[in-house]
Order: structure tokens, then sequence, then C-alpha cells
């Protein structure tokens, strides 16, 4: 009976874990993509009452139709929803569910749902132990499986309840941001298409997560349709910045997809941008630079063009080609840091000694904007170690390792830059920062395999 409980308490503790978003996925940073999310996104921040500085808006790379929103304010919008929308309308009701959640602080409150669900889990257990102890063993495990049914159901009812609480507050951000709930009403019925063609009838929502989105679309058509902001028609400018991210990002994650969809009879900028990354990751250089030629024959001031034409020189093993486009792509956009690590790593690739200042320059100070980088804390311990500053490489080792949550190699890195240099100066304070939450870090884990201990 004992190994019974375990097996029933692991099998729920499976389903509650299920239940939550997985967080393994792939992060995808570009910055024309970020930028977009941050203008389309910061109006419903505001309207959400949320500080701008404290939410973000994050690419993952997934082709599943989702986005979620996990412990701290970041929304996560997989690369498959991004590509099914047809509009930045449809995306900005999906952030305006997302902040929804936020907002709710629902990915804390999760555990008041798994609280519950457990609560009633356990009891029904003991309950049935109770009985199978004085003989009534088919009783008391029609009581253990009647308890962890309705533990499930009472989850469940509990993340749909988040959901459609969610929805309501999506909606009152889009009206107080003046923006169209028609797009949201679009996307929920392009999730409906994709129920049908799953086969998934059900006629309520009782044993999902979510509610149907039949259900969804009912609840706020009434709601979005009287709201002043229904016939609003998007920027068009907004518009066509969504159709060259939307197009970039297939061209990247489905190369093969993107020369289909955007055959070269097309020669629209979103059609450029996605054959342009299609042909490079696809190893045709010069296709790719044909492209990229044709798009800054539209604009040749463009940082994110000039910035593309830089990367396929760059990575078609053509650094100093590369660094004219570059260095003109971040004085064109001097805000935008991971173009100046490209920029960065173009001056190391080029082997020339003379170009190691500016690199060095360049990438620190676009660790100084965006520190989040583990690529220019690599690039940047490069410079460091040619210019036989060894503490110092070794503290951009231990930045970029502490990123990647190597602790091992954090830990031994920073101890490394310690050693080297001054005390008291900000670099050694830093590296006695990532030497403590490595260490911490370290301890934590060995704790967790060997609790006894």
């Amino acid at each position: 009976m004992t190994r019974l409980l375990r097996l029933l308490m692991a099998g729920l503790l499976l389903f509650f874990a299920a239940a939550r978003p997985a967080m393994a996925q792939e992060i995808l940073r570009d910055s024309e993509t970020e930028l977009l999310f941050k203008d389309i996104s910061d109006p419903l921040i505001d309207a959400a009452g949320l500080d701008r500085k404290s939410v973000k808006v994050v690419l993952v790379k997934d082709g599943e139709i989702n986005a979620f929103v996990a412990q701290g304010q970041v929304v996560y919008i997989h690369s498959g929803l991004l590509t099914t929308a047809d509009n930045v309308n449809q995306l900005q009701g999906v952030i305006g569910h997302e902040l929804g959640h936020v907002a709710g602080g629902h990915a804390i409150r999760i555990y008041e749902g798994v609280g519950k669900s457990t609560a009633i889990s356990i009891l029904s257990l003991v309950l049935g132990a109770a009985a199978m102890a004085v003989g009534a063993g088919e009783a008391g495990m029609g009581i253990m499986a009647a308890g962890q049914q309705a533990a499930m159901g009472s989850f469940l009812s509990f993340t749909r309840a988040q959901e459609a609480s969610a929805d309501q507050a999506g909606a009152q951000y889009l009206s107080k941001a003046g923006i169209s709930g028609r797009g949201s009403i679009e996307f929920f019925k392009k999730l409906q298409n994709q129920e049908y063609r799953l086969a998934v009838f059900a006629k309520d929502s009782y044993n999902r997560t979510h509610p149907l989105s039949s259900e969804r679309i009912a609840a706020l058509s009434e709601i979005y349709q009287k709201d002043p902001a229904w016939n609003r028609k998007t920027d068009p400018a907004l518009e066509a910045r969504f159709q060259r991210v939307k197009a970039k990002l297939i061209g990247f994650v489905t190369p093969t997809e993107a020369v289909k969809r955007y055959p070269e009879s097309d020669q629209s900028v979103p059609a450029h941008y996605a054959r342009a990354y299609a042909y490079h990751l696809g190893a045709y250089p010069d296709k790719a630079n044909a492209e990229a030629d044709a798009l800054l024959a539209t604009n040749p001031e463009d940082p994110f063009f000039l910035e593309l034409k830089g990367q396929i020189l760059l990575e078609s093993g053509r650094p100093n080609e590369a660094i004219a486009p570059l260095r003109k792509a971040v004085a064109n956009a001097p805000d935008m840091p991971m173009i100046a690590v490209m920029l960065g790593h173009a001056l190391i690739a080029s082997e020339d000694a003379k170009q190691f200042a500016e690199a060095k320059q360049v990438l620190k100070t676009a660790v100084n904007r965006d520190n989040d980088n583990p690529f220019a804390w690599y690039q940047l311990g490069i410079v460091y170690d040619r210019e036989g500053d060894q503490p110092r490489a070794a503290l951009a080792t231990a930045e970029r390792n502490n990123l990647q949550g190597n602790n091992k190699l954090a830990l031994s890195s920073a101890r490394m830059a310690m050693a080297g240099l001054p005390q008291g100066t900000p670099d050694y304070i830093r590296a006695q920062d990532i030497a403590m939450v490595s260490e911490n870090a370290l301890k934590k884990d060995k704790r967790r395999r060997d609790p006894e201990q």
C-alpha cells in the first residue's frame, strides 16, 4: 500500500509539473524584433499599471502557437505564434492577455491552486488508506481514484479562472491604450480552427487548462465590439515593421519554408528579408548578399539592413568587408548594443591588432548597455587576452559563465580574476559578487543532490 501511495503522489506531482510552462527553450535575440516588442508592448504595460523597465517580452524558439509568463515580469512569445499571426494587432492581443497574467501575479499564485489540489489529493489518500486498512480494499481504491480526479479538476478549474481573468484584463489594457481588440478575436478564431483540425470537439472546457476558444470568443466579442477602439486602424508603419520581423524570423527558423512562402517573384521588403536569412543559413552566400543588397537599395541607411549585410559577410568568412556596413549600422543605431557586439566581433575576426582598441571600446559600451549577452563577454574576453590583461579576461569569462549558468566555471574564473585585480576596485568587487553567487548556487545544488549532508 505504501508503494501505491507513492505512485499516486508521484503521478499528481508530475501532473502539476506538466501544467507549468517549460523553461528549457532557446531564447532568440534580435535588435529589430526586440525594438518592435518594446514599441507595441509599452502602451499596454502603461495601461496595466506596470513599470516599463521591469517588464520584458522575449522571443522563444519553439514552433508551438503559444505564449506564457513565468515568475518575474517576463512574457515569453513562441516563434510559432509570431510566424502564425497575420498582423501586429493579433500579436498585441496576445501580449495584452499575457500582461493580464503578469499584473495578476498568476505565475506566483499558481501555487495556491497546487496547494488546494494537493490538499484534496492527500485527504483522499489518507481516507483511502484508512478504508483499505480495515479491509475495504475496493472502497479505498475508489476513494483514492475519486480524490485524484477531484484534485485535478480543482487545479484545472483554477487555471481556467486565471485564463479568463487574463482575457478580461487584456481587453481592458487594449481599450485603455486605444488599440482595437479585433486582432485578439481573430487570433482566438485561429486557435478555434486548430482545435477543429485536431478534432477537439469538446462541448465544454471541464478537462482543460484553458477555456475553449469558442467560449473565449463569445465572452470577449461583446466587450471588444462595444469599445471605441474596435474600428481603429493599425498604424501602417507598425504593421510594416511586424511583417519584416515575421519574415526574417521565418527565414531564420524555417529556411526551406521561407523560400516557398516568399518566392523570388516577390520583390517586397519582407520577401527579401526572408530569403536573405534562408540563403545565408543554407550556405548560399552570393544569393544572401544579393538579397541584402536589394534591401539596402530600398534604404541604404536602415541599420537593420546594414546589420544583415555585415552579418552575412562576417559569417561567410569576410570580416574585413563586414566592418564598414556594421560601423554604419552602429552609427545609425547607437542604442542597439547587439549590433555593436557584431561590429566588435568583426573587428576581432579581422586579426588586425590595430582594430583591437576599437573593438574593446565598442564591446565595453555594449555590455554596459546590455550585460545579459554571453557572446559579448566572450568577445571582450578575447580582446583582454590579446592585450595580456589576464585578470580582466578571466572576469569576462566569469561573466559569460555566470549568464550561462555554468557555476563551477564562473567560480573558478572569478577567483582567478580576483587574484590579479587590485582589491576594492569595481572589477574586483564584481568578480567577488560572481564568486559568491556561484559558490552559493553550487552549495544549493549539492544539498539537492544529497539532502542528508
